[in-house]
Parts: C-alpha cells; structure tokens; sequence
C-alpha cells in the first residue's frame, strides 16, 4: 500500500515542480530504492497528467561493482546510451533511498574519476532538462539525522510539501539584490571571506528542483575569492565525512586546507584544477530546516545558513568553472553555531542567521511559516 502522503508529494512534484504536460516524456530515477510503491506514485501521477513515465532502477551495490572492475571503454558506453536516452526526455524525478551512505566509500578514487568523467555527459544533458531531487525515507537517512525512522518521514514530507508558492514570491527581492551587488562578505568564527558575485544572476530555489527547497544561490566571480572558511558543519562527501574543515582560498583558488580526514579531502581536491575553485554561493532560507540533519539536500536549505560548492558551476549561473566535483559544503550563521554576518557591498544584510534589512524580512522564519496559516 502506498503512503498517501507519497502520493500527495509525487502529484506535486509532476503538477508544481515539474509542471509535467501531455505528452511529455518523464525519467523516474530510482537510485537506490527499494520501496517499489514509491516509484509507482510518480508513474501513476505522471500518466494522470498526461505524461509518459519512463523508470530506470540503479542499485548502489551493483553501481559500486561496476565502478571497481569496469573500463573506461565500458563506462564509455553506459553513459553513450544513457545519454541518449536523456537527450529524448522532456524532465526528471531523482529519487534518493539508500540504504548505506558509505557504499562508495571502498571504490578506488581513479576508477570512480574515470566514471564520473564518462558520465558528466549525462549529468549536463539532465541539468538542461526540467529535474527535482528528493530522499526517500530511508532507516540510512534517518540514522544520519539522528531520528527515528517515523519521525524522519514525518519531517521529511513536511518539508517537502510546504507553500513554495509563498516562498517563491518572498524569495524575489534577495535574488534581484544579488544581481545588483558586485562585493560579498561572510565573517563568522575562524571565517572571513570575501568575493564578487558581480554579473552573475540571483536564482531563487523554491521547490522546482531539489526537495526540501529554500536556497537563493549565485556563483563568485572565479578568481574573486580570498581568505579563510572555517566550516561548523560536518560534510559528507564520496562516501566520507568531514569535521572542521578549513578553506584558505587566494586569487579564487584553496591554497590551504585541512580537516580531520585530510588524505580523503586531498583526493577530492586534488581530482582536476576546478576542485580547488568554488561554482556556487548560496543562502539557506527554510524554515522548517532548522537542524543539522548530516544529508547536504537538507542542510544547505537551513534557515540561518550559507553554503559554497566547490567545483563545477552550474549553466544557468556560470563563473566558468568546470570540475567532475560540485561538493556543497554549509557554514552555520545562527547564535548557537557562534554566529556570523553577511555582507553585500558593505551593507549588513544579515546577523545570526536572520536578515536585518527590510526588503528580506519576509524571509526569516516566523514570516515564512506564517504565510502557511
């Protein structure tokens, strides 16, 4: 039996999110899931609105076998006729339900380069396609965020089914000032960083993409970046995670770093020249995340929260770097991680967490939740 509220979230992802049309071709990407009931929800909401479901089922443990003993000519192939595929396909639902977050952790780093360098084709072509992102609850997911397992689903479709509408319009004004504010400034403790987001558009992310939703992101300005970030959050990246980890970054480019898994990170860093340069600057603004949950897709949308990610830009909002990594990495501005200030053009946009100029108000969280009442 499927939970209705899956079906209510699959019907607004193909309605709202997707906004799915008769006729049009839809990828369900099932990564990992092995409640089948989940994947029929979306397949039966996108034939209800006219759509045509096509379903692709991967088993991490089985991705992970193919990584370690397959060639470069074979994941050639894979990503030559996956490309193909997603080249005849109007949008995408991802899908996320695994069971053990670390089932990559073992691949050897040049044979999972070599597959993420075959398909950053199919990766691209699925960017250009209308897409949204979401977990299912998983016991992993919920034994990451420290929850139980029903408690875990209960916060999960909360915060996937919130009014985006409402947060969407309030939105509006933070993305129109990026797009008119060359200087950007973070100072927390053991951070401060500075940077130009000057030409570079304001996107406002509100439940079209991934879920949870409630980042406005922009990109710095590719060698724009100088001085040091010192992340209060953990991260988890390629199957590792990542406490304390500090970035000193001159001319655009980390010229320091350290964490408490330094041989791992240097891997990452060290996997093509755009690694070490940042494609992303966002703001986290919702209201209902408002805890360190150890899963990136909710974390970099915490109210009161920054994030950069390290690598690849992405198309719509492009500083020109190119990486096989986009790695989100988040920086808590609230009183109880110690605090934090943004800056645009000099100006205090934001204290602790909360934003102290009038056109943003509607952003902090009481203002957004109220809108739900």
């Amino acid at each position: 039996m499927i939970d209705p509220r899956m079906k209510s979230l699959a019907r607004a992802v193909v309605t709202y999110s997707l906004n799915v049309q008769p006729g049009e071709k839809v990828l369900i990407d099932a990564l990992d899931v092995k409640d089948m009931g989940a994947v029929s929800a979306f397949v039966e909401e996108v034939h209800r609105a006219g759509g045509l479901a096509f379903v692709e089922i991967t088993d991490y443990s089985v991705l992970r076998k193919l990584q370690i003993g397959g060639t470069d000519a074979q994941f050639e192939a894979e990503a030559s006729y996956k490309l193909a595929r997603m080249k005849d396909m109007d949008a995408v639902v991802h899908v996320l339900g695994e069971e053990n977050v670390a089932e990559y952790a073992d691949i050897p780093a040049e044979r999972r380069n070599a597959y993420q360098r075959a398909m950053r084709p199919v990766k691209d072509e699925t960017h250009r396609k209308r897409w949204t992102l979401f977990n299912y609850p998983s016991k992993a997911y919920a034994q990451l965020a420290g929850m139980s397992t029903e408690a875990y689903t209960d916060f999960l479709f909360k915060t996937c089914t919130m009014d985006y509408r409402s947060m969407s319009e309030a939105m509006k004004p933070l993305a129109a000032l990026m797009e008119r504010t060359d200087r950007v400034r973070v100072v927390a403790p053991g951070t401060d960083l500075s940077f130009s987001i000057r030409g570079l558009p304001g996107i406002a992310c509100d439940g079209k993409v991934n879920l949870p939703d409630g980042e406005v992101f922009t990109a710095p300005v590719r060698d724009s970046v100088n001085g040091t970030v010192l992340f209060n959050a953990p991260t988890s990246y390629r199957g590792h995670t990542f406490n304390r980890l500090s970035l000193t970054f001159r001319g655009g480019r980390i010229v320091e770093a350290s964490s408490d898994n330094d041989a791992k990170l240097f891997d990452i860093l060290d996997v093509d020249e755009g690694a070490r340069y940042v494609g992303e600057f966002a703001i986290g603004v919702n209201p209902y995340v408002d805890r360190i949950m150890n899963d990136v897709g909710f974390d970099e949308k915490i109210s009161g929260s920054v994030h950069f990610a390290l690598g690849n830009a992405y198309e719509e909002c492009d500083n020109g770097n190119r990486s096989m990594i986009h790695w989100d990495i988040v920086l808590l501005l609230r009183p109880e991680h110690g605090g934090g200030e943004i800056y645009f053009d000099d100006a205090l946009i934001g204290k602790d967490g909360r934003f102290v100029v009038d056109e943003l108000l509607a952003l902090n969280p009481e203002r957004l939740m109220g809108a739900e009442t």
